[in-house]
């Protein structure tokens, strides 16, 4: 069995959010979850990955410059 994967757009992973969290992302948490998933990912991985994020300590998720 195949698993589909689709694109890690900011679009997607805000209605993962949507759908997940009670509230949104702000677009430095979406461009971490952009950087470590790539250009593409499994619904389930990008739904962990948004979960993840909320529990993480602001200073992992800010990219260095």
């Amino acid at each position: 069995m195949r698993i589909a994967k689709l694109a890690v757009s900011e679009t997607n992973i805000k209605k993962a959010a949507g759908r997940l969290l009670k509230g949104s992302l702000v677009s430095t948490e979406i461009q971490y979850i952009q950087h470590i998933l790539g250009n593409t990912a499994t619904q389930a991985q990008l739904d962990e990955h948004v979960v993840a994020v909320r529990r993480m300590p602001w200073a992992s998720i800010v990219l260095p410059e």
